[in-house]
């Protein structure tokens, strides 16, 4: 069983007993975070504190969750649009990057001070951390990556694309980054050694490529289009489309559950999707409802969890209830967006 946490986080792995014991997932528990207002987009995790990272993008702040005691903890305000958010456990930084005005923010992973700036200019968006060589990639304006150097907390080089960037992943088996060029409808395929791109991978007519994510069991890059909407498969090594599968739409997070060999995405129309791998496609195995505008959210394997980001119902607000009691509770605020934990089986 595997865990997932939903804010309206979460989604966590339990034991399924018989009522559950054909859904692959099973909702746990909501974390309120707040009166936030705006849309949530990215976030990450600090695995040694067990503190989730929540980009509050349109409330301009990160909010940091305490997963163990399912609270705020501390929200880190005056922020630009923050859409990225990773966490370096080897110089204990969190990066957070900033689409107002392009700056990519670090601060101190003890107590949240600020503790430097690095200004790209435009847009920036994802972050992917490479502890092994002390390396952050930020996707920004309109066509590069960063990189950045951790130790000495500055940017050491830039990576052109034809286009802004969204998802990118890190190829674990080689210097290879794949990057999401929704504008130029294709896939990049970047060389972090020699740092520019040496291919691209047609999207053979679908729009809006978003979410990635590598599946390593099978050796493909998997990709989520939002038009029309579907989970389609890319051999890494030659780029050609392997398989593809209807999903629900609006989808901005793909997640890859390499021990149960499941996929799960996330979906602005209201659904969380899961596949299963089968030889030579993805089979859907379930099509959860959660709520309207909850596409973002973050799978953390070590945790067997996963936090989806929800907003309180009207009904939850207008009742003073709050999603982690169900009680009315006047001293509480429920927020306009909470995390959720869910078990899955």
């Amino acid at each position: 069983m595997v865990r997932i946490a939903a804010l309206a986080f979460g989604w966590t792995a339990v034991s399924a007993g018989p009522a559950v014991a054909n859904e692959p997932l099973v909702l746990e528990a909501k974390i309120p975070i707040g009166n936030v207002s705006g849309r949530i987009d990215h976030m990450a995790i600090d695995l040694g504190r067990k503190r989730l990272f929540v980009a509050e993008l349109g409330n301009n702040s990160v909010g940091i969750v305490d997963l163990k005691d399912r609270r705020v903890m501390r929200r880190i305000a005056g922020l630009r649009e923050p859409q990225g958010v990773g966490y370096d456990p080897a110089t204990d930084t969190l990066y957070v990057a900033n689409a107002g005005d392009g700056s990519v923010r670090l601060f101190e992973g003890k107590n949240y001070s600020p503790v430097g700036r690095i200004d790209l200019g435009d847009d920036a968006d994802n972050i992917r951390i490479e502890p092994a060589t002390h390396r952050v990639f930020v996707g920004y304006g309109s066509g590069a990556l960063a990189e950045i150097d951790a130790a000495q907390r500055r940017k050491t080089a830039d990576i052109a694309l034809k286009a802004h960037p969204e998802s990118f992943q890190l190829d674990s088996g080689s210097e290879r980054i794949f990057v999401n060029v929704p504008d130029y409808q294709a896939i990049a395929v970047v060389d972090r050694s020699m740092r520019k791109q040496i291919g691209s991978w047609s999207t053979l007519g679908n729009g809006a490529n978003f979410p990635m994510t590598i599946d390593e069991n099978t050796g493909q890059v998997l990709v989520v289009f939002r038009s029309s909407a579907k989970l389609a498969a890319f051999d890494m090594q030659k780029g050609t489309l392997q398989s593809s599968v209807a999903t629900c739409g609006d989808s901005d997070d793909l997640f890859v559950d390499r021990k149960r060999r499941r996929v799960y995405v996330s979906c602005g129309e209201g659904h969380l999707d899961v596949f299963e791998t089968r030889p030579g496609a993805y089979e859907s195995i379930a099509h959860l409802a959660t709520i309207a505008g909850a596409r973002t959210s973050l799978f953390v394997p070590e945790l067997d969890s996963l936090a989806l980001a929800v907003r309180a119902t009207r009904q939850e607000r207008s009742l003073g209830r709050c999603p982690r009691t169900g009680e009315s509770d006047p001293k509480e605020t429920c927020g306009a967006s909470t995390p959720l934990r869910w078990a899955i089986s």
